[in-house]
């Protein structure tokens, strides 16, 4: 794949060769025109300028495809969609959820264009686009590990990025970064966090958390060292090309641990899952950031502590296991004795049939009511 900078070397020299088409045009004797035409000056050198970027373009991107707004491009050849997938999968060996994402993000570009009537069909329609679940990658963070991680951590603010994960469920880098000290409300014991993921949303992307008993410590500690006038909890890495993912990784090794699948997100699907034990899905969802089905699909993990309660307590309530304590007959059968009229005395009545009835009594069992 190629680099950031070399796509932003492209795209600027592009650039620059179509400015330096308009700068040659000139401008033309002055005309009337009362519509947009195929062949007045403006169509023209757009149309110039424009070979000229794609011109660039082809020179870094020969067996691309470039669609272009003066282009008569046509669309993707049959098959190309399906054989960009298979390009991902066997020349870049990414995962199958890796490649259905970028797909995705095709099938969007693609859409566009063909509302825009620059192409006929969408050539991904068809494939699969959805991520799948992978339990395979999900991993759960103890509390004796996250301890370790933190012990790991080389200053107060990794301390307080990872805890923000483990113990806050932020996304990170996004989330994480946006915190601002105003979010902060010491008051009430809880944060706003901004989610850029989910600005679209009708809360515009905002969330309250719960200052986490885990998260205050930390928070003061950087709060403390902060320099007077800060706007933002975390003060480094603030540029776009910093990867906090790699340098966790490193803490990670530091701490004596073999670094887990999807860091971040792993460090969020823990929380959830602590939290979805202690509190109602809903209320944890709001905290959290996403929906009950997103959170049963991506994030709620099955643990060994689940299964370590689930033996060692029993299901039935302690009322109802009391009550069949007391009783010296086998649950379902009740000994009961038949008073036929001019008998008054049951225990001669020899009907061993009568003797012992269901709980169903003397009524037949039917299956309708």
């Amino acid at each position: 794949m190629n680099s950031l900078d070399d796509l932003l070397h492209t795209a600027k020299e592009a650039a620059l060769a179509a400015a330096e088409v308009h700068r040659r045009s000139g401008a033309p004797e002055p005309e009337a025109w009362t519509e947009k035409g195929h062949s007045d000056w403006v169509s023209a050198v757009d149309e110039s300028a424009e070979q000229a970027a794609v011109a660039e373009i082809r020179k870094r991107f020969p067996d691309h495809a470039i669609a272009a707004e003066e282009l008569d491009w046509g669309g993707p050849a049959p098959g190309e969609a399906e054989d960009f997938r298979i390009y991902l999968r066997t020349d870049e060996s990414l995962a199958e959820n890796t490649v259905r994402r970028r797909c995705g993000i095709a099938k969007q570009f693609f859409r566009a264009a063909k509302q825009k009537k620059i192409i006929a069909d969408n050539p991904f329609d068809g494939l699969p686009t959805t991520v799948r679940e992978n339990s395979e990658r999900w991993y759960f963070i103890s509390r004796d590990e996250a301890q370790a991680v933190l012990d790991a951590c080389p200053d107060a603010e990794w301390r307080l990025i990872f805890a923000l994960c483990r113990h806050g469920g932020l996304r990170c880098p996004t989330e994480v970064l946006r915190l601002k000290w105003s979010d902060i409300n010491w008051e009430h014991d809880r944060f706003t966090v901004h989610a850029s993921k989910t600005e679209h949303h009708a809360d515009a992307g905002l969330r309250q958390v719960p200052l986490f008993p885990e998260l205050l410590p930390l928070l003061r500690d950087c709060f403390e060292e902060a320099e007077p006038g800060s706007e933002y909890v975390i003060t480094r890495y603030r540029e776009h090309n910093e990867n906090l993912r790699t340098q966790m990784t490193k803490i990670i090794k530091r701490a004596g641990l073999t670094p887990w699948p999807k860091v971040f997100q792993n460090l969020r699907s823990t929380r959830e899952t602590e939290l979805a034990q202690e509190f109602p899905i809903h209320v944890v969802c709001k905290w959290i950031g996403n929906s009950p089905q997103v959170a049963s699909r991506h994030y709620l993990q099955i643990t060994e502590e689940h299964f370590a309660k689930a033996v060692q307590n029993p299901v039935q309530s302690a009322s109802v296991s009391g009550s069949q304590e007391l009783s010296a007959e086998p649950a379902g059968r009740t000994e009961v004795a038949l008073v036929m009229p001019g008998q008054e005395d049951a225990t001669h009545c020899n009907n061993n049939r009568l003797h012992e009835l269901g709980v169903t009594g003397l009524e037949p069992v039917t299956s309708s009511v």
